[in-house]
């Protein structure tokens, strides 16, 4: 019977150390590039943005029936996008979030 808890206490302690070892060499590996792919995804929100709000910014889409039901889905990150892209006030004429 000890050798069994003995056995059980071996495989947890291996375990751990190959999850540390898993989560050192994520970091060791994603950890330079953390802030380029923050960067990255801040870019493509940002282009997914004037995709969806394109129309109602002035710019010609021929799909802006179906963008138009993304709205919502970019409606609470309208404020920090447009602030973003340097634009103090709202660009919309119907959205006043400033």
């Amino acid at each position: 019977m000890a050798s069994a808890e003995s056995a059980a206490q071996r495989w947890e302690e291996l375990s751990r150390r190959w999850t540390a070892f898993r989560d050192g060499m994520h970091e060791f590996y994603v950890g330079p590039y953390r802030q380029m792919f923050l960067s990255e995804k801040r870019s493509e929100d940002d282009l997914f943005m004037i995709v969806v709000l394109g129309e109602a910014l002035g710019v010609p889409d021929p799909a802006a029936f179906y963008s138009a039901e993304l709205m919502p889905a970019v409606w609470d990150d309208f404020h920090a996008w447009h602030r973003r892209i340097g634009i103090p006030d709202s660009p919309l004429d119907h959205i006043a979030c400033c």
